[in-house]
C-alpha cells in the first residue's frame, strides 16, 4: 500500500482508533463527559479530512475499499450525521439510567462500518461493514432496556431489529455467495463490465435478486419494512437519528455504487421489482403516516416514503441512458445530504426534549402541545424540519425533491412522478399537524431548559437546513465534482 492510499484511509482509520482509545480509557477511568468529547472530536476530524481531500485522484486501497470523491462525499456525510448523534447524546445519557461511556464505543463501531460500506467496491467489503453497523446498532438500539422509563419498548425494539436485521442479511449473503458463484469473483467494476449473454444467467438474477432484499430492509422498503415504525419508536432517540441519517445514506450510497454503476446490465432486470417498492412505499408510508399520532412513529413511516421518493432516481438511471447518468447519481446524492440534514434536525429536537421528559420520547403528539410557548427555540427548529421534510421552498427538503422532480421528468416516469406530487402533498398534512400541535395553547406549565451545548447544536443544524435551502450551490459543487 502506497503512502496516498493510505493517507486516503485516514478518515476510517481516525473513527476506528476512537473505539480503541475508548476501550483503553475504560479500563482506567468512567468519566462521561471525556468520552463524549474524546468521540464527537474525533468524528468531527475524519469528517474534516475526508471533505479536504475532495478533488484528489481516487484511491484504490486493496480490491476491497475505493475511497474517490463519491465515497468520501457521502463518507463525510456519514461522520457528520454521526457526530451530531453523539453531541445529542450526552444530554440524553446523562439522565438515564444507564452505563453511559461503552455507547459511545458502539457509535464509533457502527459509524466505521457506514464509511466502510460507502467506500466499498467489492461484495466482500460490503458485508462486512454492513454487518459491523449492524451489529453495533443491536446494542445500541436496546441500549435502555434496563432503563425504567422505557424498559419495554426499547427491549422489544432491540430483539426486533436484531432478528429481521439477521434475517434480511442471510438473504443477502445467499446472493452474494450466487454472485460469486455466477461470475467467480465479488469485484463490482468486473461485474459491470461483464457483457453479453452472462447477463442472462440465472446465478446472477437470483443473487442480484437476494441482494437487493437485503439492501431494502435496511432502507425501509415496503415490503421490507415491518421493523421500522417500532424500532423508531422504542430506540433511543440519538439512535432512531443514525438509523434514519447515517444508516440510510450509507446503505443507499452502496446501493447506488452497485446499481447505477451496472448501467446496460443487470440493473435493467431488477428495474420492475424498484419501481414496485416506490409505488408502495410512497403510497403505503405516506398513507400509514397519517395515521399516527406519536411523533416518532410517524417519522418512522414518513422515512418509508422518502426512502420510496428516492427509487426514482435507481428507476431513471436504467432509462436515461449511460450518458445521463451522471443526473440520476448526483439528484441521488444531493437528496440524501437533504434529507440526513433535516431529519437529524429532526431528531435532536426529540432527544433534547426526551433528555428532560421521556413522554416526549414514548408520548404522543399531545405531550408536544404548546412547545412554542414553553421553549421557542426547539419549537421553531422542529418546525423548520416538518416544512424540510414536506418540502417546503427556502428548505433543504425543496432542494432535494426538485432534484427527484427534474430527474423523473428528463427519464419520463410519469407514474412515479405523480405519486411523488402526490405523496408529497399528503405529507404536507401530517407535517402540518405536527406544527398547528406545537402552536395550540400549553396544557400545564413544563419548564423546559437547554444547555449552551444543546442551543449550538441546534443552531447549527437550523444553519445547516436553511443554508441547503437558501444557497445550495456549493453543496451541489461538490456533489457534481464527486460524481465526476
Amino acid at each position: 500500500m502506497n503512502w496516498l492510499a493510505l493517507t486516503s484511509l485516514m478518515p476510517l482509520l481516525l473513527v476506528a482508533s476512537i473505539s480503541v482509545i475508548l476501550l483503553l480509557l475504560l479500563a482506567f477511568i468512567r468519566d462521561h463527559k471525556l468520552t463524549c468529547w474524546i468521540t464527537c472530536l474525533g468524528l468531527a476530524m475524519a469528517a474534516f479530512w475526508a471533505f479536504a481531500d475532495m478533488g484528489d485522484a481516487p484511491q484504490q486501497v486493496t480490491p476491497l475499499l475505493i475511497m474517490d470523491d463519491f465515497s468520501r462525499l457521502l463518507g463525510g456525510t456519514v461522520l457528520l450525521v454521526s457526530l451530531a448523534c453523539g453531541w445529542m447524546s450526552y444530554t440524553y445519557l446523562e439522565t438515564a439510567d444507564e452505563i453511559r461511556e461503552e455507547y459511545y464505543i458502539l457509535l464509533s463501531l457502527a459509524a466505521l462500518g457506514a464509511c466502510v460500506l460507502v467506500a466499498s467496491n467489492h461484495f466482500a467489503s460490503m458485508f462486512i461493514g454492513l454487518e459491523l453497523m449492524s451489529v453495533s446498532l443491536f446494542a445500541m438500539v436496546g441500549y435502555m432496556a434496563h432503563s425504567k422509563q422505557q424498559a419495554n419498548m426499547t427491549l422489544e425494539a432491540g430483539v426486533k431489529y436484531m432478528v429481521l436485521s439477521g434475517v434480511s442479511s442471510s438473504f443477502l449473503l445467499f446472493g452474494v455467495a450466487l454472485i460469486y458463484a455466477y461470475a467467480g469473483n465479488l469485484n463490482i467494476d468486473l461485474l459491470v463490465a461483464a457483457e453479453g449473454p452472462r447477463l442472462q444467467s440465472g446465478y446472477l438474477v437470483i443473487g442480484s435478486a437476494l441482494l437487493l432484499v437485503g439492501v431494502a430492509f435496511k432502507m425501509s422498503w415496503i415490503p421490507f419494512h415491518m421493523w421500522t415504525p417500532d424500532v423508531y419508536q422504542g430506540a433511543p432517540a440519538p439512535v432512531t437519528g443514525f438509523l434514519a441519517g447515517a444508516v440510510k445514506v450509507a446503505v443507499f450510497a452502496f446501493a447506488m455504487r452497485w446499481l447505477m454503476m451496472a448501467q446496460g446490465g443487470y440493473l435493467d432486470l431488477l428495474l420492475l421489482g424498484l419501481t414496485v417498492m416506490a409505488v408502495l412505499s410512497m403510497v403505503v408510508g405516506n398513507l400509514l403516516a397519517l395515521r399516527q399520532n406519536n411523533l416518532k412513529r410517524l417519522l418512522g413511516y414518513s422515512s418509508i416514503a422518502h426512502m420510496g421518493y428516492i427509487i426514482v432516481t435507481l428507476a431513471a438511471s436504467a432509462t436515461l441512458g449511460a450518458a445521463a447518468l451522471s443526473t440520476a447519481l448526483e439528484a441521488a446524492a444531493i437528496y440524501l445530504i437533504t434529507y440526513a440534514s433535516m431529519t437529524m434536525l429532526a431528531f435532536a429536537v426529540i432527544s433534547q426534549l426526551a433528555a428532560q421528559d421521556r413522554r416526549f420520547e414514548s408520548g404522543t403528539l399531545a405531550h408536544y402541545q404548546g412547545l412554542l410557548y414553553q421553549q421557542p427555540l426547539l419549537a421553531g427548529a422542529l418546525m423548520l424540519a416538518m416544512l424540510a421534510l414536506a418540502g417546503m421552498p427556502l428548505t433543504a427538503g425543496f432542494i432535494g425533491k426538485y432534484y427527484l422532480v427534474l430527474v423523473a421528468v428528463d427519464s419520463q416516469l410519469w407514474l412515479l412522478l405523480s405519486l411523488l406530487v402526490l405523496g408529497s402533498s399528503l405529507g404536507l398534512d401530517y407535517y402540518s399537524r405536527v406544527i398547528l400541535v406545537l402552536c395550540k395553547t400549553p396544557v400545564g406549565d413544563s419548564r423546559l431548559t437547554l444547555g449552551a451545548s444543546e442551543k449550538l447544536l441546534l443552531t447549527l443544524l437550523v444553519a445547516v437546513t436553511l443554508w441547503l435551502g437558501l444557497y445550495p450551490t456549493p453543496a451541489i459543487q461538490w456533489v457534481q465534482l464527486a460524481i465526476q
